[in-house]
C-alpha cells in the first residue's frame, strides 16, 4: 500500500479516523480516571494509537486482498475497553443531573412515607378519617399563622380553629406570639392540637414533632435545590443527599426504638449516587432506567469506536492493489512470427 499514491479516500479516512479516535481518546481518559488515576492518560493514549494503527492495517490488508478476520477481532477487543470507558464518561456527564434529581425526589418521597408510617403506628383518640381531616386542618392553620401576608391568628386561622374544634369536640386555646416569632407560635399551636389527638408518651410526642419538622425542612431544601442551575445542582446535590439520608436514618432508628420492633420496622437508606462516575454504576443505572437518553448515549459510544472500521471496510476496494497487474490471458505478442515449413 505504501507504494501506491495517496487518494482522496485515503485522506478522508485518515482525517475521519483521527477525529473519531481523538474524541474517543479524551473520553477514555476521563472514563478510566476513577480506576487508574493519572496513569489513565497514558493508557488511553496507547489504546487510541493502537486503534489508529489497526485501522491502517485493516485498509492495507483489504487493498492487498489479504485476510482481515484476525485484525477485526483484535480491533474489537481493544475498542471494547475504549467503549466501556467512553460510555462511563459520556453517561456520567450527560445524566449526572438527572441521576441526582431522581435521587433527591426519591428521598423526598421516603421522608413523606416515613411520616405517614410513623403516624399510622401512633395511638389516636379518633378514627382514621377524622384524624386525617384534623391533620390537614392543623397543617393549614400552621401555614396560615406563618403566612407573611397575614401573620398570626387572623380570621382565616380562627375559621380553621373552629373547624378543628368541631371535629375534636374540644376547645383550642388561642396562643400568642412571643415578640414576632410566628414560626414558634405555629409550632406551639400544632403541638396543642397533637396533644388533643393522641394518647402519646413524651417520647412518642417528640418523635412525631421531629418527624413532621424534618419532612417540612427537607421538602423545602430539596425543592429549592431542584430550582437551581444544572452546575449548582451537580455541585451541591451529593452533600444534600448525604445530609438528608443521615437525618432520615436517625429518625427511622429512633422510631424503631420508641415504637418497638413489633410496631415499626425500619430499613436504613443509603446513597445510590456515591458511585456516580464509576463504570459499574453507569451501566447498572442505564440498564435499570433504559430509555431514549440511554439509547442515544449507547449508540453514540458505539459509533465513536466502531463506525470508522465499518466505513473502511465498506469503501476500500479489494482490487485496488491488483487492478494494474497484467494478465497472461490478455498479453499479446508483437513482432514477426516464424511459421516453419
Amino acid at each position: 500500500m505504501s507504494k501506491k499514491s495517496i487518494t482522496a479516500t485515503d485522506l478522508f479516512l485518515g482525517v475521519l479516523a483521527i477525529l473519531l479516535i481523538s474524541v474517543s481518546f479524551y473520553q477514555t481518559w476521563i472514563g478510566l480516571e476513577q480506576i487508574f488515576g493519572p496513569a489513565s492518560f497514558v493508557i488511553a493514549l496507547v489504546l487510541s494509537l493502537l486503534l489508529l494503527f489497526l485501522c491502517w492495517m485493516l485498509r492495507a490488508a483489504k487493498i492487498d486482498g489479504r485476510s482481515i478476520t484476525s485484525l477485526i477481532w483484535i480491533y474489537i477487543f481493544i475498542a471494547s475497553f475504549c467503549f466501556i470507558s467512553n460510555f462511563n464518561a459520556l453517561y456520567t456527564r450527560f445524566m449526572r443531573t438527572d441521576i441526582y434529581t431522581q435521587e433527591l425526589r426519591d428521598i423526598n418521597e421516603s421522608f413523606n412515607s416515613l411520616e405517614t408510617n410513623i403516624q399510622s403506628k401512633l395511638s389516636y383518640k379518633y378514627n382514621k378519617e377524622i384524624t386525617q381531616n384534623i391533620e390537614i386542618k392543623k397543617k393549614q392553620l400552621m401555614d396560615q399563622i406563618k403566612d407573611p401576608g397575614n401573620k398570626g391568628v387572623g380570621d382565616r386561622s380562627k375559621s380553621l380553629i373552629r373547624d378543628i374544634e368541631k371535629l375534636t369536640g374540644q376547645k383550642i386555646d388561642f396562643l400568642t406570639a412571643v415578640g414576632s416569632d410566628y414560626d414558634d407560635l405555629a409550632e406551639r399551636m400544632g403541638r396543642q392540637i397533637d396533644n388533643m389527638l393522641t394518647d402519646l408518651s413524651p417520647d412518642e410526642r417528640d418523635l412525631k414533632t421531629d418527624v413532621n419538622n424534618a419532612v417540612l425542612k427537607w421538602n423545602k431544601k430539596i425543592q429549592e435545590l431542584l430550582l437551581l442551575s444544572k452546575d449548582d445542582k451537580d455541585a451541591m446535590a451529593q452533600g444534600l443527599i448525604d445530609e438528608s439520608l443521615t437525618e432520615y436514618n436517625k429518625l427511622g432508628n429512633r422510631a424503631h426504638s420508641v415504637l418497638g420492633e413489633d410496631k415499626f420496622k425500619f430499613e436504613p437508606l443509603f446513597s445510590k449516587t456515591q458511585d456516580v462516575g464509576k463504570i459499574g454504576y453507569a451501566f447498572d443505572h442505564a440498564i435499570k432506567n433504559f430509555g431514549m437518553y440511554q439509547f442515544v448515549v449507547l449508540a453514540g459510544c458505539i459509533l465513536l469506536d466502531f463506525v470508522i472500521v465499518i466505513i473502511i471496510l465498506l469503501v476500500t476496494d479489494a482490487d485496488r492493489g491488483i487492478k494494474n497487474t497484467t494478465s497472461v490471458f490478455n498479453n499479446k505478442r508483437s513482432g514477426t512470427t516464424l511459421i516453419p515449413r
